[in-house]
């Protein structure tokens, strides 16, 4: 997966840096197509690379500072996701979202483009979302609003924090098809005073996506955030596809 770097080109953001709607838009293209040369590179004959345009919540990754009811959502988000849309994504994955009413709205405007969208929920140390609604629920909710995303994922959480949470077992573990752990076992406010970043234990995290896929059955994009680097992406490919030859 070739995620474009544009988890904070959406207006809010770009408006602290002066940007407006014109250059946010040619930004996110500009990112797309960055991308597309990635593809073009490396994709090989049963190894294809998929173009996915990345969206970021509109406030905290960390906190809901700010929540949004689904409408709000749809319509702030829309810009960006038509811009991929039209920049020729093979689909959308949105990262670090702490509330439903946002990921409702994101997967609003995605069905409306036509495109498939991948939802990443940041869990608390307690396996819950930042508002305090548990996984379980908030992928229900989601589920429910008669825009499904194509599979939710997990992000910015070790996997100590949910694996509990994912061992309690019910259908909507099988909506989970992603998981972009933290290589730090720190909770969100912690990270938020560290001054230096916490990468764990490499060798470590590649075996917590073992016990991953015992769990998760749909699980099949495996990646890092917080924390990591290629030393756990690599760490995260030997363990797993050693598992799947045994």
């Amino acid at each position: 997966m070739a995620d474009t770097p544009t988890w904070r080109a959406s207006r809010d953001w770009g408006e602290k840096l002066g940007f407006d709607a014109e250059d946010l838009d040619v930004l996110n293209r500009e990112a797309v197509a960055l991308m597309v040369a990635v593809r073009d590179a490396w994709e090989r004959p049963g190894t294809p690379v998929v173009v996915s345009g990345n969206i970021g919540p509109r406030g905290d990754g960390y906190a809901p500072d700010r929540t949004m009811k689904p409408d709000e959502a749809e319509a702030y988000h829309s810009a960006q996701v038509a811009t991929f849309a039209d920049a020729g994504v093979d689909m959308i994955t949105v990262m670090t979202m702490t509330h439903s009413g946002e990921a409702i709205g994101i997967s609003r405007a995605a069905k409306a483009a036509g495109v498939p969208v991948s939802m990443g929920l940041t869990l608390e140390t307690d396996g819950r979302l930042p508002t305090g609604q548990p996984l379980a629920e908030a992928i229900e909710e989601i589920d429910g609003s008669g825009a499904a995303p194509t599979y939710f994922m997990i992000n910015c959480a070790h996997p100590d924090h949910f694996r509990d949470v994912l061992a309690a077992g019910g259908p909507w573990t099988s909506r989970i098809g992603g998981v972009r752990a933290n290589a730090s076992r720190k909770s969100h406010a912690e990270l938020d005073e560290a001054t230096e970043l916490d990468a764990g234990d490499p060798a470590g995290l590649g075996q917590d996506y073992v016990a991953l896929q015992r769990l998760l059955p749909a699980l099949r994009v495996l990646g890092g955030c917080c924390g990591t680097d290629h030393r756990h992406i690599a760490a995260m490919a030997d363990a797993c596809v050693t598992r799947a030859a045994a």
